[in-house]
């Protein structure tokens, strides 16, 4: 298939979503799709967001989008973020009355309300639905996670499980002696992630628990919490193998965050043998389970020291269940593909109007009013 992906979080950002993103477009390509990914990066006028300026907002950029989806001509447009590039291609599927599916990575109305008290998690979710119900479907990480927002209005929900790269993450790499915590002492609890609000690292940082506990990551709390926590260790970013080695040679994994949607740190550390404690929340408690690859309770003390005593060999077999190729699959079915025929026949029309009329879908294939 010829597929088209609308994102406003891709590469050189280092997070969950472009992750899963560009390791999507990845196995898609080599399963013989072609993917056009369109981003902030592609020379539009953009502004850093702001708390999170890694991510850039694309301005004037409709145009643009409207010309290369023309020229492509896809199958299928899936839209990843609810930005200003994601909006923009949006809007030019509704004028032409094209579907498309989109994708829910983070609770967004949760990261609003957590920078801006002042801003109802109400006015939060109703974006979210404006923009999501008027696609054809909505891939959503796990079932809880799908289960909730269907309770809250949202439609048409399909689960989108994850990968994880178990060559680079692995427990091959633990060395208890003279690893990256040597010195430090045990047992090490291990937090990696962007340090911010929205994260709950306080969460972590205040719990009362033997040994030493580590922060791998950047981002606008650090500074703050540098001061606050002395005893803790913040180690700042790491990348690839540096990183890997990091969940391999701590003994538990500390996960605080309650508005991740899934938590692709949580299989990393998995990957590398390192159990998982968390609260009970959509993304963590459904990657758990009954696996015994960790524990998630509302009390988070009690479940990191109950990690203690599990087996890292067990964490590992349930991290390779998930697979990218797997997610890939996942990703591919969900698209919202019209029959080839019908699809040629919009795509000549199109092209023959100049874009300037807007063509139309057979009634059956015509999307439903949001």
């Amino acid at each position: 298939m010829r597929i088209i992906l609308v994102t406003d979080a891709w590469e050189p950002q280092v997070n969950g979503v472009v992750r899963t993103l560009s390791r999507t477009v990845a196995e898609c390509r080599q399963m013989g799709h072609t993917v056009e990914v369109i981003s902030p990066n592609d020379g539009y006028l953009t502004f850093p967001l702001p708390t999170y300026p890694e991510i850039k907002l694309a301005f004037f950029a409709k145009k643009d989008i409207q010309r290369r989806i023309e020229k492509f001509e896809p199958d299928a447009i899936h839209i990843a973020t609810e930005g200003t590039i994601g909006l923009a291609a949006r809007a030019v599927c509704l004028k032409w009355n094209w579907p498309f599916t989109t994708s829910y990575h983070t609770q967004f109305p949760e990261y609003i309300h957590a920078r801006l008290p002042f801003v109802p998690l109400s006015w939060g979710y109703a974006f979210m639905r404006r923009f999501h119900n008027s696609g054809g479907r909505m891939m959503v990480t796990t079932p809880s996670m799908r289960d909730e927002l269907l309770a809250k209005g949202f439609r048409n929900i399909s689960a989108w499980a994850r990968g994880v790269d178990t060559v680079l993450f692995n427990p091959q790499l633990r060395d208890v002696e003279n690893g990256v915590y040597a010195g430090l002492q045990r047992p090490i609890f291990v937090n990696v992630g962007r340090i911010a609000v929205e994260k709950n690292m306080e969460g972590f940082l205040e719990l009362d628990l033997p040994g030493t506990k580590v922060v791998v990551g950047d981002g606008p709390q650090l500074g703050e919490l540098r001061r606050k926590y002395p005893d803790a260790v913040f180690t700042g970013a790491k990348y690839d193998k540096d990183l890997a080695r990091h969940f391999a040679d701590a003994d538990v994994f500390v996960f605080p965050s309650r508005t991740d949607t899934f938590g692709l740190v949580n299989l990393e550390a998995m990957a590398c043998g390192t159990p998982v404690s968390s609260f009970p929340v959509p993304g963590p408690q459904d990657i758990i389970g009954t696996s015994g690859a960790g524990v998630f309770d509302h009390d988070l003390r009690s479940a990191s020291i109950a990690c203690l005593e599990l087996d890292r060999e067990i964490a590992r077999a349930h991290a390779q269940t998930y697979s990218w190729k797997s997610c890939a699959e996942d990703f591919v079915k969900n698209l919202e593909v019209p029959p080839g025929p019908e699809r040629r026949r919009f795509w000549k029309r199109l092209k023959r109007l100049g874009g300037k009329v807007r063509p139309r879908l057979p009634k059956r294939l015509r999307r439903k009013k949001p």
